[in-house]
């Protein structure tokens, strides 16, 4: 008898029901089977010793686990941080089981089954036009309302979903530009696109409130704040006042010393419970849509930036849109290249973001991320 030879292979990133309709399984069964294939690992901030201790508990009696610290069955200690680690199918009946328990785990019964909602949306480019003499990629270029309105234009024909407009830079040492200066620059432009009745999403790159009111009134409806909210105390009074949605961005200083050594912790979960912190915050002040950004090159060193970029779905479990803008950045340590070559690498990086299904990639060259999209596959993009 000839001995057989087996022959196996992982399976990663699948359409696990296409994988199981390939292999002739019952398809009435298929969607409720893939929750047994489909994993993830959920870290819970926090958490008292009772709630640690009911959710370890919890998970080992449906078949996963929870790692706590290693303190938590002494209670020797007041708070611990903990990751649950289950397929689909045994979260849910954890989510389902701690909705009757005390110490306020029914709510996180709701948070837990929010994480099991698989999104995917396709990735819209957001073209970065810098009206700006400093730009650190391309400063000096449109700086003049015709090369602006020029600059649009071929924004728009290269495809763009979104247009963004700057005129004041927060490149490393950038000096502030006041608000009269920015709209100099700024109003010419949205006056042209208003006047040829372009219909495009338009959002203005700013941390000032004043810049922000009067480009909300004259057609923009999208403001970008790197700071976060942070820089400008009225602008999330602004914003929703006149119902704009705002991309909230993770930094924690400022322009004069984003690049000093950043003292984070862990840098994931830092930017993380900031950005949540801060969303908290834009919603208090009554705004409803939000998109949020890790904020690469903001007050990152390179292994910080690439590590977030590496765990960038993670951010996802914020529950709003992620935007990624890492192009020409300083993480492609292409310094003295030309931006042709840093728009190739910077192509390279936001392929990593399609993958990710990271729902706006912020860059300079739309054309080539354009032809990356229509070449892609469909159901990454």
């Amino acid at each position: 008898m000839t001995e057989q030879k087996f022959l196996i292979k992982q399976i990663k990133n699948a359409d696990w029901e296409k994988e199981l309709e390939n292999i002739g399984f019952d398809k009435s069964y298929r969607k409720k089977f893939t929750d047994k294939f489909l994993f993830k690992n959920l870290k819970m901030y926090d958490l008292t010793t009772p709630q640690a201790n009911i959710i370890k508990q919890t998970a080992l009696s449906v078949g996963a686990d929870c790692a706590t610290h290693r303190e938590v069955i002494t209670g020797k200690i007041e708070k611990s941080d903990a990751i649950l680690s289950g397929s689909f199918a045994q979260l849910n009946k954890i989510a389902i089981k701690l909705k009757h328990q005390p110490f306020g785990l029914s709510e996180l019964a709701d948070k837990i089954s929010e994480q099991l909602t698989e999104k995917r949306t396709k990735t819209k480019i957001v073209g970065i036009l810098n009206i700006t003499p400093n730009s650190f990629s391309d400063g000096g270029m449109y700086n003049s309302t015709e090369k602006a309105c020029d600059h649009f234009k071929q924004l728009l024909s290269d495809g763009a979903d979104v247009i963004e407009i700057g005129a004041e830079s927060t490149k490393p040492g950038a000096p502030a530009i006041s608000s009269g200066k920015q709209l100099e620059k700024i109003m010419p432009v949205l006056r042209f696109i208003k006047q040829n009745n372009y219909n495009i999403p338009i959002s203005i790159d700013t941390r000032n409130s004043i810049v922000a009111e009067e480009c909300l009134k004259n057609g923009a409806t999208i403001i970008n704040d790197v700071s976060g909210l942070k820089y400008d105390k009225e602008m999330a009074k602004i914003i929703a006042k006149y119902d704009g949605e705002l991309i909230l961005q993770h930094s924690l200083g400022n322009e004069k010393n984003m690049e000093e050594k950043p003292n984070y912790k862990n840098v994931v979960d830092d930017v993380f419970k900031d950005l949540y912190k801060q969303t908290e915050y834009a919603k208090y002040c009554g705004i409803k849509n939000l998109i949020i950004d890790a904020g690469i090159g903001f007050d990152k060193d390179l292994e910080d930036n690439f590590r977030i970029i590496n765990r960038i779905e993670e951010f996802y479990s914020l529950g709003y849109p992620l935007m990624l803008g890492l192009s020409r950045k300083s993480l492609l340590n292409i310094k003295d290249a030309d931006n042709e070559e840093k728009d190739l690498y910077t192509l390279a990086l936001n392929t990593l973001a399609l993958e990710h299904h990271v729902d706006y990639i912020r860059v300079h060259n739309v054309k080539i991320h354009r032809k990356l999209m229509d070449i892609y596959r469909k159901d990454l993009v």
